[in-house]
């Protein structure tokens, strides 16, 4: 039985871990994989009127077709600059501006650039992991010192490092569970 003055250091350590999943799943919908996503230009940022303002704020943004995005700006004077925004995000797209609408048609992904979104699937998931890692060894030194300061028994410290255990394993199961999701959608031609 985990004494009751280690579940917050425990709890802390899972709120931690939710995250590090949660900020992985965010940066996998901004990768693309077959069908055209409004998500993949959610990190695009506009230079408006001195900011830099994010996309979605200056446009609707949505996909009529399975290989086209279209973007509407709100703010008809902004289309250059959504335009550039674009171009220089360093997604490979390449926009069509008619005057009052943004075209984004999606090239059918080639094996060699399948296989360089598959790495950074892979890679962003090591950052995931690594982040989960770093939440048990905190929650663990946490745990240490609050056994050490409170006099509490010996095999709480074992209980509860089990405990963190345990929740590193789920958690970093769940990050594979999304990578091998999204490495199946990117190599699926």
């Amino acid at each position: 039985m985990i004494p009751p003055e280690l579940d917050p250091v425990i709890k802390s350590a899972k709120q931690d871990m939710d995250k590090a999943v949660k900020h992985y799943k965010k940066e996998l919908s901004h990768i693309r994989a077959g069908k055209a996503q409004p998500s993949i230009l959610d990190g695009v940022k506009v230079e408006y009127y001195g900011s830099q303002t994010p996309l979605n704020q200056l446009a609707s943004v949505s996909a009529p077709e399975a290989r086209l995005l279209t973007v509407e700006p709100f703010d008809k004077s902004a289309l250059e600059d959504i335009e550039k925004a674009i171009m220089s995000a360093g997604l490979g797209l390449n926009p069509n501006n008619d005057g009052n609408i943004i075209r984004i048609p999606l090239p059918i992904l080639s094996e060699e650039r399948r296989k360089e979104l598959v790495k950074r699937v892979n890679e962003l998931a090591e950052e995931a992991r690594i982040s989960i890692r770093n939440s048990r060894r905190d929650a663990n030194e946490e745990v240490k010192k609050k056994v050490k300061s409170e006099s509490l028994p010996e095999d709480s410290l074992y209980e509860a490092e089990d405990e963190i255990q345990n929740l590193t394993d789920k958690h970093t199961e769940r990050v594979e569970e999304l990578s091998e999701k999204k490495e199946k959608e990117i190599m699926t031609v």
